[in-house]
């Protein structure tokens, strides 16, 4: 007799490979109405996330030649079984020579879409949804992985490792600190091909089936270079003023936007301040980031990913647990104020449940939004107000990728949790 349906082991759809269908996918409230907003639904073009938890881009410095092995596998799938509703492969370089170091992830060339498609293939299989992030280095590419450096300073990685620290690109030739390669000065010819490059690999990561691409503008990198007007000395049109110092930018989400379908949405990681107001010269600061972010609706950028630091190594940060997630709230209010459609990610220290739900929360009276037992209130400054749409995480998640089952429990949050871990679930007021 043919077993009922009902005891069916259903299996995932589109997938070439049997794995039973996670339905709904792991991190989905089961009573959404009354879950905070860390746990309500939120939908970006056609894209919609279960909740708002992102993980970051994460750079291993494992890959080969660029290609993605079965450590990156391992690494991402972890987050992915685990209830995060949106997994960002890690800063992936559209020119080899935009690589942080030689074992950095790539996509300029199409033999690396395959190893990056299995893990795609394995997000959607779980419900979930993945994003790749593009890069590139610029001043601070052509250097050794970090546990390889001694003393915490950087080494340049030189062509008997790899390396190409003859060929490190910057919009001036101004070197990043000791431990760095001399940088040279791009020519137009260069900038073009910079820009052709995102283009390319934003082709590839559409074919290799991602659901989000972010542009990285953050962290001292190519692009955050040219914003900034200290490492920015051109007297051409890319140079000098915001209209040029941005032109980059502007060139390159034009050219990703125009080569992904429309329902795909396209996010952009900046630093918010590079925390060099202290010395008395212009620098790319909060006030030229909210000016940038008002531009950013109108060009098709739909959510605006905030970080901070790292393009100078004199920086002066005020660290505490809000110090990025005050600069994302502030620039959020900003667009607000003027009905500007752009939704906004915050990103650091973020490793408590009722920080994370209060960064996120949208109505502190409605359902959900009160406190829950056994968490701690946070002052309004620290939180209180929303401050972002989606928190993003990296080493948290790395100290512990079940970070959103936890959250979940510790909110009194009913979650789905992965069929095959349904054993592990916590009971109800379990202390963890």
């Amino acid at each position: 007799m043919a077993p009922s349906a009902s005891l069916e082991n259903v299996p995932a759809a589109n997938t070439p490979y049997f794995t039973p269908a996670q339905d709904p996918p792991a991190g989905t409230a089961l009573h959404p109405e009354s879950a905070p907003t860390l746990f309500q639904p939120l939908k970006i073009r056609d894209l919609t996330l279960q909740n708002r938890f992102v993980v970051s881009p994460m750079c291993q410095y494992s890959a080969d030649d660029g290609h993605h092995t079965d450590w990156h596998f391992a690494h991402l799938a972890q987050y992915v079984i685990r209830g995060n509703a949106l997994t960002i492969v890690e800063a992936s370089s559209v020119l080899a020579n935009g690589r942080i170091t030689p074992e950095d992830s790539g996509l300029w060339k199409d033999s690396q879409i395959k190893p990056l498609k299995r893990i795609v293939t394995f997000a959607h299989s779980q419900g979930q949804k993945i994003g790749i992030q593009l890069a590139h280095a610029g001043r601070k590419a052509s250097t050794v992985a970090p546990w390889i450096r001694t003393g915490g300073n950087s080494a340049v990685a030189g062509p008997d490792l790899g390396g190409w620290p003859d060929n490190v690109w910057a919009p001036s030739a101004i070197k990043f600190a000791d431990g760095f390669a001399e940088p040279r000065e791009m020519s137009l010819a260069d900038i073009q091909e910079l820009v052709q490059g995102f283009k390319d690999s934003a082709v590839r990561a559409v074919k290799a089936g991602f659901d989000v691409i972010e542009i990285h503008g953050a962290h001292g990198y190519l692009i955050t270079e040219f914003l900034s007007p200290l490492t920015n000395k051109r007297t051409d049109k890319y140079g000098g003023s915001f209209e040029n110092r941005t032109r980059l930018l502007f060139e390159t989400i034009e050219a990703v936007r125009s080569v992904i379908p429309k329902s795909m949405p396209l996010f952009l990681r900046i630093s918010a301040t590079e925390w060099m107001e202290w010395n008395g010269e212009p620098s790319w600061t909060l006030d030229e980031s909210i000016r940038l972010a008002k531009l950013l609706p109108a060009v098709g950028v739909d959510l605006l990913d905030v970080s901070s630091g790292g393009n100078n190594a004199q920086q002066k940060i005020n660290l505490h647990p809000y110090y990025q997630v005050n600069l994302a709230g502030e620039i959020r209010d900003e667009l607000k104020k003027e009905g500007l459609d752009l939704l906004i990610g915050a990103v650091g220290l973020i490793t408590e449940a009722e920080m994370a739900r209060s960064i996120v929360q949208e109505n502190s009276n409605g359902n959900g939004g009160g406190s829950h037992p056994g968490t701690i209130e946070i002052e309004q400054e620290n939180g209180q107000k929303t401050q972002a749409d989606v928190v993003l995480m990296a080493r948290q998640l790395l100290r512990e990728p079940e970070f959103p089952l936890r959250v979940a429990h510790q909110l009194n949050v009913d979650v789905a949790w992965p069929n095959q871990y349904h054993r592990a679930e916590w009971r109800k007021g379990q202390k963890i």
